[in-house]
């Protein structure tokens, strides 16, 4: 994440807070977030300096104005006149940092061959909930080459659950052992 991002999303969560806005801000921001994923020929349109700044932030107005908080709509327009919309992700990220903070949530990236059920990601949420005494938001992700078992990040921590890592623990004492 740049300085830029950290600066702007900051800011915006500032504003957000002090509105008491911030549920409502994150909920549309990730939406937003979502639908620049999934149209980036849009996003390069609304970047595109050769387009003057009136038509492209008319265009932010026509997509968002009627549907997003008026904080949000403009704070687009505004990452779009400074030319600068591709640091969005980046502001979404320090949104949620910042909100995550205030709130004692902690976001837990579950890595799993397959995917979890809803029933297992409620048991493993509760399990890291006490494990970290804060409110957690979890993250899913299929990796084939997980095989079997489950890696958990959690606040810069490691918790590998694999098949992998515990082969990989039983090779090491061995050699330790042989040695």
């Amino acid at each position: 994440m740049t300085q830029t991002a950290r600066l702007y999303g900051g800011s915006l969560y500032e504003l957000a807070a002090e509105e008491k806005l911030t549920d409502t801000i994150m909920e549309q921001m990730l939406e937003i977030r979502k639908i620049f994923r999934e149209n980036p020929d849009y996003v390069r349109l609304l970047s595109e300096p050769s387009l003057p700044k009136k038509e492209r932030t008319g265009l932010v107005e026509e997509a968002f104005g009627a549907q997003a908080e008026r904080y949000l709509v403009n704070f687009i327009k505004l990452l779009c006149e400074r030319n600068i919309l591709m640091e969005y992700a980046g502001c979404c990220e320090e949104f949620v940092r910042r909100y995550n903070a205030d709130h004692n949530i902690a976001e837990a990236v579950v890595t799993s061959a397959v995917g979890l059920s809803g029933e297992q990601m409620k048991a493993l949420k509760e399990k890291l909930e006490k494990l970290s005494g804060k409110k957690i938001s979890l993250v899913q992700r299929k990796d084939a080459s997980v095989v079997a078992g489950l890696r958990v990040e959690l606040e810069g921590k490691l918790l590998d659950g694999t098949v992998q890592s515990r082969l990989s623990g039983i090779s090491r004492r061995m050699k330790e052992t042989v040695i």
